[in-house]
């Protein structure tokens, strides 16, 4: 169910957003959202429409809704947007009416090369939006919505911050859970099905796709990444890692823990384990460190990274960090280093109210994958951390 205090909340920093950024107007243009759904919708509306619908706001503080004729009730329920609009034969009358009324200079629309959740307006959309516009000056006055929704997306309201808390808060019980859950014998699906009926238990969700969250990597042999949990045996003088996030109340966590299993004779994990550990876990608290408002993203990641390699492990193949919120990557800019393969998020200004992520691993051979994720906010003047930090390795007896 919507939540309309959450939605007003956010349509509010919207309008600041629009203010801040000198943009007169924003426009979300969706059809059909229950198939193919604007990643915007969850932020300003959290409700599906079926005909062919128009969402205004502008600087000056309209909230202006044009639906058809069936989504109307639905829309005007939310107490959000006033006035809500209905139509029967075609959006372009009510679409250009309240255009030229508003008369913006532009009108951000949301498309973006970078940020999936900006990218939200499908070819076929922009060319019908082009369309309906076409004779009027609108058409030449369309931008990317890009730093708007990326702004929107990351600074987090007190609503979704403390949604944010509750899911981190319930992850860390159930890693207490698969702790007391794992010894010797375990298969990595077995502990998965386990987390999954802890789930269930809580009434919450994975945060990703539930065939590789949790992900399981057991031993040695284990693939690190994004791999689906197999038959590996937990086993005496090897590594457990889980990465695991769940969706509650609408918000993600996103966190990586790991445990040693003492073999025969052992009172504590062997040295080259132990020195993994506080390798990776000192490269995050750099990291930690070099997160505060103003900074860019690749830095962040440069300031862990350095740490980790510094200490004679290769670098890890991966960004940092990544925004957390609605969904698991939940926003533009990431704490990545400067590759192609990221585009400009990278380059993207850490702001206050962002939450992220903060992970990376190393390999260590014979024994498997040390790898820890955190979950922070961004303060005004600084970092704080969200999760409870995992400050030394967990330990399984046999």
């Amino acid at each position: 169910m919507p939540n309309p205090a959450l939605i007003r909340e956010k349509v509010r920093q919207a309008i600041a957003l629009l203010n801040e950024k000198g943009i007169d107007a924003w426009l979300t243009f969706v059809r059909e959202t229950e198939q193919t759904r604007d990643p915007v919708l969850d932020l300003i509306l959290d409700l599906n429409v079926t005909w062919i619908s128009a969402f205004i706001l502008t600087a000056q503080g309209d909230r202006v809704a044009i639906v058809g004729r069936f989504d109307r009730e639905n829309v005007a329920a939310l107490e959000v947007w006033d006035p809500v609009i209905g139509y029967d034969e075609s959006i372009r009358g009510p679409l250009v009416e309240t255009l030229q009324r508003l008369n913006p200079r532009e009108i951000a629309i949301n498309y973006s090369e970078n940020d999936p959740a900006a990218d939200g307006l499908t070819h076929g959309m922009w060319c019908m939006l082009h369309r309906l516009l076409s004779g009027t000056p609108f058409v030449g006055r369309l931008i990317s919505a890009e730093d708007l929704i990326g702004a929107l997306r990351g600074r987090k309201t007190p609503l979704e911050l403390e949604a944010i808390r509750r899911a981190v808060e319930t992850t860390e019980r159930l890693f207490a859970e698969i702790g007391a859950f794992l010894r010797p014998g375990r298969t990595e699906r077995e502990i998965q099905a386990f987390v999954h009926e802890r789930m269930r238990a809580y009434g919450v969700e994975p945060a990703w796709d539930p065939d590789y969250c949790p992900i399981v990597a057991v031993g040695p042999e284990a693939p690190a990444g994004h791999a689906m949990p197999g038959d590996r045996r937990v086993a005496p003088g090897t590594l457990v890692h889980v990465d695991l996030g769940i969706r509650q109340e609408g918000f993600c966590s996103d966190l990586q823990r790991v445990w040693y299993v003492l073999g025969e004779g052992e009172t504590e994990p062997p040295p080259e384990v132990q020195r993994a550990f506080r390798a990776v876990r000192e490269a995050i608290q750099a990291g930690f460190q070099a997160l505060r408002p103003g900074v860019q993203g690749w830095e962040v990641d440069a300031a862990a990274r350095r740490a980790l390699t510094g200490q004679g492990y290769p670098e890890y193949l991966h960004a940092l960090g990544h925004h957390i919120g609605r969904t698991v990557h939940d926003g533009s800019t990431i704490l990545g280093p400067r590759w192609e393969r990221y585009g400009q998020t990278p380059y993207g200004v850490v702001e206050a109210g962002n939450v992220f992520t903060l992970e990376l691993g190393v390999r260590v051979p014979g024994y498997g994958y040390v790898g820890l994720e955190e979950d922070v906010r961004v303060t005004p003047h600084g970092a704080e951390w969200i999760s409870h930090p995992q400050a030394e390795l967990w330990v399984i007896r046999p």
